[in-house]
């Protein structure tokens, strides 16, 4: 039987973005042929339709991009912070001048739905470029003392699952504080960084303060291993982050790492069920839960755990996959085919290991990289699933009886990046809060960012601080 409910489709418009068939590197200023000529093809995840071909950075397009910048941070650097800001000012109202086509564009991309580039990234990207406007003529004030020098040039490599949003982390703090960048986006993902070195020109920021390189993870490791990068900011995976960590060691290089994560999202007997239910579908099921800080593992205390189950089942049952463009879409595509088999990978060794795995009524598209929204239930914290970083749509369900018994289990885990609390008690939240080794804890909801809080984790999340004030430390001489 048709629902009455059933909603008719609404897909955005492509014609809003023009993608060129071919884009160069953009150095000094100028979109530019990689020295040995290389190029490499950008999909769409939803259609597996070519969308670009785009030049690919070797080391020594690098080292061409690290003289620009270098080259440039002499005139940025020593600009009175008020004349920085104006430009970030520019940058900030260009995006959201722009925000209809970047979002189509990123959803293209990417595969997340299209109300998710619309309504989330694209106003966080636009915010934190406003943000840090404000502070650029303010540094004293930062309470890093006085005249806080730049670093120099940043080199900065960001990942596929927000690819302009972990742009706007990285490149407007560090032209903020004067320092100038080298930015390596990832290769699933290049096309919103290229639209940005556009954004940079319509802007009028000077020659050589912003390059972008697009690339594979030999561009970036040529990046970060750089001897005339003062700054390495990297965002992605924790394998990769470990070895940037050993790369960098020994020099003078500052480093920040945001790698993975394996979020626990605790549920006590007092939270509103159906408010919860929101949240652990937010926490898990946004951007295909290709997302560092999801809420992955649910702790749910045992006296509810029937209960949320039910109602969480219902809510998973109501969700759309299916068309990214589409605005009516909850869940989008998985960004590559490599991705897809690791997310399928980890799912079926879960099954294998005895957890019980249940989606609801799904019709995958036949084209494109699809999963549907996944849960384990009788999950107990020696599965594979219950430890690894899935960075898919998949939902590990533990429960637990006792606030000391879900602290321990959320802390039992090689990250600490994200975790959840959902109760009445402002008490507990305050009391659970303290105790979990998570770089951010959110209390009855989950996924909200601002640019004015810092973000970052422990242990094998990384260390260092995006964000906030606390995201100028890093491209300070402190």
């Amino acid at each position: 039987m048709t629902s009455p409910f059933e909603y008719a489709p609404a897909p955005e418009s492509r014609s809003v973005v023009d993608i060129a068939p071919s884009y160069g590197l953009f150095i000094d200023g100028e979109f530019t042929e990689a020295a040995d000529g290389k190029v490499f093809k950008t999909v769409s995840p939803s259609t597996e339709e070519v969308l670009s071909e785009v030049a690919q950075a070797s080391s020594e397009d690098v080292d061409r991009a690290v003289k620009a910048a270098r080259k440039a941070f002499e005139k940025w650097s020593a600009l009175p912070g008020a004349e920085r800001a104006k430009y970030l000012f520019r940058i900030a109202r260009i995006i959201q001048e722009r925000s209809r086509e970047l979002a189509v564009l990123e959803t293209l991309d990417n595969g997340k739905p299209i109300k998710e580039t619309r309504d989330a990234d694209l106003p966080l990207v636009a915010a934190h470029f406003f943000y840090y406007a404000g502070w650029a003529d303010k540094l004293d004030h930062a309470g890093y003392g006085p005249n806080p020098a730049p670093l120099g040039v940043a080199g900065q490599v960001i990942p596929w699952n927000f690819p302009l949003l972990m742009l706007a982390w990285k490149i407007a703090p560090a032209l903020a504080t004067g320092n100038t960048v080298v930015l390596k986006p990832a290769e699933t993902t290049p096309l919103s960084a290229l639209f940005f070195a556009d954004i940079c020109r319509q802007a009028g920021l000077p020659r050589g303060v912003v390059n972008i390189l697009p690339g594979y993870g030999d561009a970036g490791a040529a990046l970060t291993a750089h001897p005339d990068v003062n700054k390495v900011a990297f965002t992605g995976s924790t394998a990769v982050g470990k070895a940037i960590a050993r790369q960098v060691a020994g020099t003078d290089k500052k480093v920040t790492l945001e790698l993975g994560g394996k979020g626990a999202n605790i549920v006590f007997d007092d939270a509103p069920i159906d408010q919860a239910v929101e949240g652990i579908v937010t926490g898990i099921f946004f951007n295909q839960g290709q997302v560092c800080c999801a809420g992955s593992r649910l702790l749910v205390q045992e006296s509810i755990q029937e209960e949320l189950l039910d109602s969480l089942k219902r809510r998973l049952s109501t969700l759309r996959l299916g068309d990214p463009l589409d605005k009516n879409t909850d869940i989008g595509a998985i960004n590559s085919a490599e991705q897809l088999a690791r997310i399928s990978a980890l799912a079926e060794t879960g099954e294998a290991e005895g957890a019980e795995r249940w989606s609801p009524a799904c019709e995958l598209p036949t084209s494109g990289y699809w999963f549907a929204p996944t849960l384990f239930t009788n999950v107990t914290q020696a599965h594979t699933i219950a430890r690894d970083e899935i960075f898919g749509p998949v939902l590990s369900v533990l429960s637990f009886r006792t606030p000391d018994e879900a602290v321990a289990k959320a802390n039992n885990t090689q990250y600490g990046l994200s975790a959840g609390i959902w109760t009445e008690k402002g008490s507990r939240i305050l009391a659970v809060a303290n105790r979990l080794r998570a770089g951010v804890v959110w209390a009855n909801t989950f996924n909200k960012f601002d640019p004015t809080s810092p973000f970052g984790g422990y242990k094998e999340s990384g260390f260092g601080r995006e964000g906030g004030r606390h995201g100028l430390e890093a491209y300070l001489d402190v």
